[in-house]
């Protein structure tokens, strides 16, 4: 700045090195001065914390978000690949469905049962020429000191 209004005023002065030496506010301004050098240390200070957590979170939301996209993936090509795998016994079942319905319908709804009961934990059957309530036992694994 010095050396720029030299050469704007043309004096003839080329200013290469400034030094300041005890260089000390008045008194009447020193507590403010202390203050505003204290804010600013400590702007500095929030910046750096703050770029240190942006620094450690960042790499690892990326992170995790890669691992999501790659089970996603992953997951997607395993769908693919069960129905591939599927479609002929499927395209079995379709033929045979006409030939028997009847086994078709009951072998489904066994299918259905064996899915859902163990899922219900205790069970009640209510049978219309039953007299009472028949209590059925958990047909899931058993735990121990669990009947």
């Amino acid at each position: 700045m010095l050396s720029h209004l030299c050469k704007l005023y043309d004096n003839g002065i080329s200013v290469q090195q400034l030094i300041l030496q005890n260089v000390d506010p008045p008194e009447a301004v020193k507590p403010s001065f202390n203050a505003v050098n204290q804010a600013i240390q400590e702007r500095e200070r929030a910046i750096n914390e703050a770029w240190a957590e942006y620094n450690q979170e960042i790499p690892r939301a990326r992170g995790l978000a890669e691992q999501k996209i790659q089970a996603a993936e992953g997951y997607a090509i395993d769908r693919v690949n069960r129905a591939k795998g599927d479609a002929p016994t499927l395209q079995c079942a379709g033929r045979a469905v006409p030939q028997s319905p009847e086994v078709t319908r009951t072998r489904i709804y066994l299918e259905t049962l064996a899915a859902v009961l163990p899922a219900a934990g205790k069970k009640l059957i209510f049978d219309e020429k039953a007299k009472g309530i028949l209590p059925m036992f958990p047909l899931g694994p058993v735990q121990e000191g669990k009947p």
